[in-house]
């Protein structure tokens, strides 16, 4: 029977069970695609990160990942979280499928990650905002691929922490929502990310969801960065630049469990 590390990290995390946990499981090789698929029906966390060192030079490793039931083309939290693990000098280089090389790089005892942008448009999408229970949101949508991404902008933060959308009839809807507004806090913007038609209802701390949202609101607030909080039941920090066609994203790690995965 093989035996695999394995290890449950919280991103975005300054302290543990805070932020988004991701299992990293470091391979030697691909395993089937339905293995990893269980593998992380099991977890049963929002993502859980499969790598497999690179030998051509692009790259230092390759890097999928899912959730518990699809592959997804895009996710920031298990991306640190894998830096986290495996970065043995100032930068680590993941080659990804669908979005490019991401870097995880140090940045004192924090971590950066590097994201390709994400633009959005205004959209007319009344199921959305039904599912949302959002009658006021203004809707901005992206596509990527077969992956979508909605940006809901909500008249204040009250309304993002109040949100309580449908989920049955959200999961009927294949893409990640995201609502929104200016924080009223110590950060500049408030977020919540839900997902249930990939797997997971609401996201605790969504890398991702903050490649689309670093755009969208450094347009409004008319400057290169932010500060952002994701106002899950778990919460995150994040800090949020826009750097050209790149997203960086700044945060923490905390590793909370390191086993033996056999199967």
């Amino acid at each position: 029977m093989p035996d695999y590390r394995i290890f449950q990290v919280d991103a975005f995390a300054d302290r543990p069970f805070t932020g988004n946990p991701a299992a990293v499981i470091p391979l030697e090789a691909w395993l089937p695609d339905e293995t990893l698929q269980a593998i992380a029906m099991e977890n049963n966390l929002s993502e859980t990160a499969f790598t497999v060192r690179a030998t051509d030079g692009e790259a230092d490793y390759d890097l999928r990942w899912f959730t518990p039931t699809t592959e997804v083309a895009l996710c920031g939290h298990a991306t640190l979280a894998s830096g986290h693990i495996l970065l043995e000098g100032d930068r680590i280089r993941f080659r990804t499928r669908k979005a490019g090389i991401l870097k995880v790089g140090r940045d004192g005892d924090a971590l950066t990650l590097d994201l390709p942008e994400t633009l959005v448009k205004p959209a007319e999408e009344p199921a959305l905002l039904d599912a949302l229970r959002t009658p006021q949101g203004e809707v901005f949508l992206s596509w990527k691929g077969t992956e979508a991404t909605a940006i809901v902008l909500l008249p204040d933060a009250a309304a993002v922490r109040a949100c309580a959308p449908d989920m049955a009839a959200l999961a009927k809807i294949d893409l990640m929502a995201i609502v929104t507004a200016r924080g009223d806090g110590a950060e500049d913007v408030i977020s919540r990310v839900f997902v249930p038609a990939w797997g997971v209802d609401e996201d605790p701390v969504t890398g991702s969801a903050h490649a689309a949202l670093a755009p969208f609101w450094c347009d409004r607030l008319g400057r290169d960065s932010f500060t952002a909080w994701q106002a899950s039941k778990r919460g995150g920090r994040l800090e949020c630049r826009y750097a050209g066609d790149r997203i960086i994203l700044g945060g923490r790690c905390v590793t909370v469990i390191e086993g033996t995965l056999r199967i």
